[in-house]
């Protein structure tokens, strides 16, 4: 997924606050690593959920509560 894609799909999590994302993701190294947790996080949901990476039920629900806690910290960040 490109950056662009990845910006987008946050802005579809946080409506309103792409211009907030965009602006702690470059002037905030922290903020940028939560970034980088998060798409990685998806990144593995993803390739659960299409069948390309085979995981436990549990394994995903793991990787998604995980990937919860990180966009509740971004939504703290930004709010």
């Amino acid at each position: 997924m490109s950056e662009t894609h990845l910006d987008q799909a946050l802005a579809e999590e946080f409506p309103n606050k792409a211009e907030a994302i965009h602006a702690l993701k470059v002037s905030d190294p922290r903020f940028r690593a939560l970034l980088d947790h998060n798409h990685d996080l998806w990144k593995q949901i993803q390739q659960i959920q299409k069948g390309i990476a085979p995981a436990e039920d549990t394994v995903l629900e793991d990787l998604e509560k995980r990937r919860l806690l990180i966009l509740d910290q971004i939504g703290i960040r930004i709010a």
